[in-house]
This record gives structure tokens, C-alpha cells and sequence, in this order.
């Protein structure tokens, strides 16, 4: 690949940001340690707790917006057009690069080819992060990847002319994934496909849009950031509705209650923490907490996954009291069923 200085127009590190404690201090830190020059260009929407003060104290330029204005999509709008770079790394306030040569692997895998519009690579688990949440990402990224290589995704002229009917079944899973936690975006591509402005899943749609409109897709194993949560059951559960309720906005599918699948998938799950408790030698009382977190875990997704996928069909006392972000309603389209293991967590 060639080097990362050769990319013409510099790069920028756009991170969104609302009251990020020491995780954002810690983000900056490691932003400092990178091995590419770049800038860094914070949209900062009413923090109390000092963030805005530290970003500007380490160098960064900052955005001020009311709280009332941000929006997933809108706001990631803003820092890309406000953005000096002709490659703009995105970051959530949490998401912490692994290493050095986290960004320096971002913008290189651009040479992959001339069409690469999007670039993102996976999270690892903070440490300390419960079995579920362990399992369910290194799963999840581990899949993206099995090889090891950089994945590339792209759609053919007639998947890219086709409708959503034609193509949703297969942009759902790994081949339309993405995540803007830990990203970096060609400008040129965004100039032309930019963010919806949409309350949720807007890094889904935009990928969904790029590749489309005819750009190719990578993930880089190897760029990683230290990034998870630690929901409580309820948490969990309306984590679970507004990411579901965000594909049935995107993609316009519905969750089917598939009961063979969903053990298919307990049984996954527990044998992969059967396996970490095993390596472990953990003793009997580990094994019956993991394994029992493990299957409220998964039964929390699934029923997450079918109430988001319906949000549209309730009241909206009753989506507002489910989401995680208190938000009513939900978009509508024409119901695609598919299983909930094709959605990444």
C-alpha cells in the first residue's frame, strides 16, 4: 500500500461529542499517538463536564452546537463539511484507536482501489466487559473477516440499479455492514452520498447509499478500536429495540420470530463461552453465571430485535418508553423478515 503521507489534502478525526468523561481524554491521548499527521475537529453539543475545554486544551478545533440540534446524521454532516482533510476518520466520544497505527491503517486501505468511499474496522471489548458482550462482538468482527485480510465489498451495475426488494436481503448482513464508531470516509465520496439525517442507523443507510451509487466498502481487521457497553437488562433490551427499529427505517424488514434459529444461536453462543471457560478453568459457580448471562443476553436481543422491527405497529407511549433514547414512532416500509443473526450487535 502506499504510504499514508501520500494522500493529498491531509486527514481529519471528526469525533461527535456530549459530556465524555475521561473515556474522550483517554480518545484524545491516543489520537496523539498516532502515526499519521492529522487534525482532529470535535462537534461538541452542550457538555457540562469540562470536554469541550480538553479537546481544545490538546488541539483540537471545536464545533459548538446546542443540544437540541444533534442529530446522528446531521451532525456527522457537520464535522465532514467543516472537515480539512480529504479523508475524515469518525470516532464515537468512547471508541479508542488500539494502537499507534490505527488511522495510518484507515486511510491505506483507500489504495485497495480507486473506487473505496468507506473504510471501518472492528471493536474490542474493554476490558473487563462482561461474557455476552465479549462474545457477541469478537464473534461478530471475527465473521467479517475470517481470513484475517481486508474484506471488500462492492455491488455489481445491476445490484447497484436494482430496488431495495431486490438487494435488502443481502445488504442486511455483513456485506452492507458498517459502523461510523470507527470509520474514515473519502470526502470526494460523501460530497456526492452524504449522511441521512435520520435519529438512528445512519452509518447503515449510508453505506446502503454509497454502495449504491457505486462504492466499494472495506473492513480492516487490523484497525481497531477498544470500544463496548455495559447495559443493564432493561438497557439491553432498548438497545436492542432502537438498533432493530433503525433497520426496519433503513432497510424496511421485519424480525421474524424464528425459534429454530434462535436456538441455533443460544447454542453458538454458549459454546463459545463454554470454550473461554474451559481456556479459564473457571470453577462450576463461573460457569452457571457466564452461561446464564449469556442466554439472557441473547433472549434480551432477540426480543429487542422483534419489538424495534415492529415500532411502527405500537403506540408511541410505548416505542418512547423502549428506546434507549426515548424516541416515539418509527419510519415505515414494506416488511423484509429476516433472521436476527444477519444483523451485526
Amino acid at each position: 500500500m502506499a504510504d499514508s503521507s501520500d494522500l493529498a489534502g491531509g486527514v481529519t478525526v471528526a469525533i461527535p461529542v456530549r459530556d465524555g468523561g475521561e473515556l474522550f481524554v483517554e480518545l484524545l491521548d491516543a489520537l496523539a499517538r498516532q502515526s499519521v499527521a492529522h487534525e482532529v475537529l470535535v462537534c461538541d453539543s452542550g457538555s457540562r463536564d469540562g470536554s469541550r475545554e480538553r479537546a481544545l486544551e490538546r488541539g483540537a478545533r471545536v464545533i459548538a452546537i446546542a443540544p437540541e440540534e444533534f442529530g446522528h446524521g446531521r451532525t456527522r454532516n457537520l464535522l465532514l463539511a467543516q472537515a480539512r482533510g480529504t479523508h475524515v476518520a469518525l470516532l464515537s466520544q468512547d471508541a479508542i484507536p488500539a494502537d499507534e497505527r490505527w488511522l495510518e491503517r484507515m486511510v491505506n486501505s483507500f489504495s485497495l482501489a480507486a473506487d473505496v468511499g468507506l473504510v471501518y474496522g472492528p471493536y474490542i471489548p474493554r476490558p473487563g466487559a462482561p461474557a455476552p458482550v465479549r462474545i457477541e462482538l469478537t464473534s461478530w468482527f471475527s465473521s467479517l473477516a475470517p481470513d484475517g485480510a481486508a474484506r471488500l465489498d462492492r455491488l455489481s451495475p445491476e445490484e447497484a440499479a436494482a430496488g431495495a426488494a431486490e438487494t435488502v436481503l443481502d445488504l442486511i448482513g455483513r456485506r452492507g455492514f458498517f459502523t461510523d464508531a470507527n470509520a474514515c470516509i473519502a470526502r470526494s465520496a460523501w460530497e456526492r452520498v452524504p449522511f441521512r439525517d435520520v435519529a438512528y442507523a445512519e452509518d447503515r443507510a449510508l453505506a446502503l447509499d454509497m454502495l449504491r451509487r457505486g462504492y466499494a466498502k472495506v473492513f480492516v481487521p487490523d484497525a481497531a478500536v477498544v470500544h463496548s457497553h455495559t447495559y443493564r437488562p432493561r438497557q439491553q433490551l432498548r438497545r436492542c429495540f432502537d438498533e432493530w427499529r433503525g433497520l426496519l427505517e433503513v432497510y424496511g424488514w421485519r424480525e421474524p420470530l424464528d425459534l429454530m434459529r434462535a436456538g441455533s444461536q443460544l447454542r453458538g453462543d454458549l459454546g463459545r463461552a463454554r470454550r473461554e471457560l474451559d481456556a479459564q478453568a473457571a470453577s462450576p459457580r463461573e460457569r452457571i453465571q457466564t452461561l446464564a448471562a449469556v442466554g439472557a443476553h441473547r433472549l434480551l436481543c432477540l426480543t429487542g430485535a422483534l419489538l424495534g422491527s415492529r415500532a411502527d405497529r405500537i403506540p408511541p407511549w410505548l416505542a418512547r418508553s423502549l428506546s434507549l433514547e426515548s424516541r416515539p414512532g418509527a419510519g415505515t416500509g414494506k416488511g423484509q423478515q429476516l433472521p436476527v443473526d444477519s444483523v451485526a450487535p
